[in-house]
């Protein structure tokens, strides 16, 4: 058999009687929404429920799985303790899952667990909840997200159907997560244009099961957004990759100023037409040969260092025919790698270190794409879909007053001892002054409250 089905649920603790204690009546179309899921799953009778939680173990650059044979919790944390589960993993789709991943050198798996119980994670147990009222006769696969490109996330579910497919299994997919949690003034999160933004076009994404669009939600806007379960939803589509669809969306509400949306997929055979992760790769290397035909000499020099580094560990070196600015010339150099989207390596320097800007260039090209810690190192696949940029610095002045910052134009270096970080200017999601110092502080590991020295520059982008 196949993945049969899948469901966006959320996960709203309050959601629970015992918890809630009467605010759940204020959700009622999400109740009522999840009660259909709930009969539709065990008409389905479900060998497997493959369940990615948002609040599931996760790391940046791995999908964990739940391992073992059981995994038990409560809802402990939101003083409910009687309220507890016992659910039975399906380890042989876990592992068979784990040999395709590992097949392709894909990120995944179920070694390295540090929690195995369930009492950090309402993302399973409130669908859980609601399923056993009808069903209990099922084996779980629980998963985590990840740091890594939504595109990623649609390739862990494409791995999955592989697994399902091979085993033969009859299986649901639970998609957890909420949507925005910025929608009310008054709201835990307060209020952000972009929450009722975001609601509005996942909801109109999941009535048509337009799948593809969610590749390629503007990375700005999720995270204005507040949202939590944008990953998880792309394992699903991943998981329904090449797949007939009729959806139905049953709900969607927002009353605490969280918006809450309930969906279903039935499957209906074949549809190679949806294969939406070849799609957007395919869109995403003609971009980036389109960008190629017009770099400067800066980003090509750039590239040029990166595609030579990665297939072959040769360093590029500075050519007489670059323009005598890059040959002549010292300066601080950023250069930054966006890969479908999203960083995948950003590495500078604030002073010049080298004989010259195209030096500069060549050396921290390098370093981006192999060497900053926050990702793994390039490989030849990534080449065809990077996007390269490089920031020239000038020399950068200590400043006294905020005032004399614009996030637009100047980038920030704070420091407090020996703790020091810096922001490029104009950077997505940072608009503002308060924004930009609030990120460096974090970056850096200062506290918002302490006092720093604050420096400022200006760059030239290319």
């Amino acid at each position: 058999m196949s993945i049969l089905a899948a469901f966006v649920l959320p996960h709203p603790p309050l959601a629970i009687p015992d918890i809630g204690h009467g605010e759940e009546n204020d959700i009622s179309s999400t109740l009522k929404a999840y009660d259909k899921v709930a009969k539709d799953i065990a008409a389905i009778k479900p060998d497997t429920i493959i369940i990615s939680s948002p609040h599931a173990e996760a790391y940046s650059n791995y999908f964990q799985f739940a391992d073992g044979d059981v995994g038990s919790g409560s809802f402990m944390r939101f003083r409910c303790p009687q309220v507890s589960f016992r659910i039975f993993y399906d380890k042989e789709l876990t592992q068979r899952i784990a040999l395709y991943a590992k097949s392709e050198d894909f990120p995944a798996g179920y070694e390295g667990e540090e929690d195995p119980s369930l009492n950090n994670d309402h993302g399973t147990m409130v669908p859980l909840y609601f399923i056993n009222k009808y069903y209990r006769d099922y084996k779980v696969v629980r998963l985590g997200l990840s740091g890594l490109p939504l595109v990623e996330h649609y390739h862990m579910g494409q791995i999955i159907k592989k697994a399902v497919n091979d085993l033969s299994r009859r299986c649901v997919y639970i998609a957890s997560g909420d949507l925005s949690h910025c929608q009310k003034a008054d709201g835990p999160y307060g209020y952000d244009q972009a929450g009722p933004k975001y609601d509005d076009l996942i909801m109109k994404t999941f009535a048509k099961a337009s799948f593809g669009d969610m590749l390629s939600y503007d990375p700005a806007l999720l995270e204005k957004a507040q949202e939590c379960g944008h990953r998880s939803f792309c394992i699903m589509a991943g998981a329904l990759d090449r797949s007939a669809i009729r959806s139905q969306v049953l709900s969607h509400e927002s009353p605490f100023g969280i918006g809450y949306g309930v969906s279903e997929f039935f499957v209906e055979g074949n549809d190679p037409s949806r294969a939406y992760r070849d799609l957007y790769l395919a869109k995403q290397a003609f971009q980036v040969r389109q960008k190629v035909l017009n770099e400067d000499p800066y980003v090509h020099l750039a590239r040029q260092s990166i595609e030579a580094y990665i297939t072959s560990k040769r360093v590029v070196r500075s050519s007489p025919l670059l323009p005598d600015e890059m040959t002549h010339e010292k300066a601080g150099v950023f250069v930054s790698i966006h890969e479908n989207g999203e960083l995948r390596g950003c590495i500078g320097t604030t002073t010049p270190l080298q004989g010259s800007i195209a030096e500069e260039i060549i050396n921290n090209a390098i370093s981006a794409a192999s060497k900053d810690p926050r990702f793994p190192p390039l490989l030849t696949s990534d080449l065809p879909y990077i996007d390269v940029s490089v920031d020239v610095l000038s020399p950068y002045e200590e400043i006294n007053s905020v005032k004399y910052l614009n996030a637009s134009k100047y980038g920030l270096i704070v420091e407090k001892g020996n703790r020091r970080a810096l922001l490029l200017p104009n950077l997505p999601g940072i608009d503002t002054v308060k924004k930009q110092i609030s990120a460096c502080k974090r970056k850096a590991g200062i506290d918002e409250a302490e006092a720093v020295t604050m420096y400022r520059f200006e760059v030239v982008r290319h």
